[in-house]
């Protein structure tokens, strides 16, 4: 991985209750990037889930788009600071792209376009918690944020929500993804302040 490219804008702010605690509001949508941002044509584009016994299901984006859509409102925490509060997307469910899937692993890692991995427990990806996201504010996912789709895991830090995402591995441990291997905490919940590890 390359450049960290860097976006912040904002002031700090307190006193807010949807805010955890270090975290400031931003009515902008900051960039914070790994390397280059890819470009993938949505007619090359795919989404995959893995299991750990090698079975494989994947989605083309017509057949990702023949799912079952839905609005997603939540607010969205980066691990720099930044909060954005009340962000509105449109994706499908990982409950739906899971619901066929067959496995007994409590861990996944998620693999973008570009190389990215980060690793979320396959339960914070269940229950109505997580999304494959390929809308914003009702325009489709810029490719800066994204697009054509990233995972979408608002209860996490934001770096848990890969950006260019291309499928999830179901592996029978806990991998460190790329910024979980630069120091970064395993878990990431910002509740908890778990920005670091």
């Amino acid at each position: 991985m390359g450049i960290i490219s860097s976006g912040f804008h904002g002031k700090r702010r307190t006193g807010n209750p949807a805010l955890p605690q270090g975290q400031y509001e931003t009515e902008s949508f900051p960039v914070l990037t790994a390397g280059p941002a890819p470009y993938i044509a949505r007619a090359d584009w795919e989404f995959f889930i893995t299991t750990e016994t090698g079975q494989r299901r994947a989605w083309s984006w017509d057949e990702f788009m023949a799912l079952p859509q839905v609005d997603i409102r939540t607010d969205i925490h980066c691990v720099t600071s930044w909060s954005k509060l009340g962000t509105s997307w449109r994706g499908v469910s990982l409950d739906a792209l899971f619901e066929d899937v067959e496995t007994t692993s409590e861990f996944t890692t998620a693999h973008s376009y570009g190389g990215y991995t980060t690793n979320v427990p396959l339960q914070d990806l269940l229950d109505g918690q997580a999304w494959v996201a390929w809308e914003f504010d009702g325009e489709p996912l810029e490719r800066a944020h994204g697009g054509p789709a990233r995972l979408l895991v608002p209860h996490l830090y934001f770096w848990k929500s890969a950006k260019w995402v291309n499928g999830i591995e179901l592996t029978p441990h806990d991998v460190p993804g790329f910024w979980e291997s630069n120091g970064y905490h395993i878990y990431g919940d910002p509740w908890r302040e778990e920005r670091y590890s």
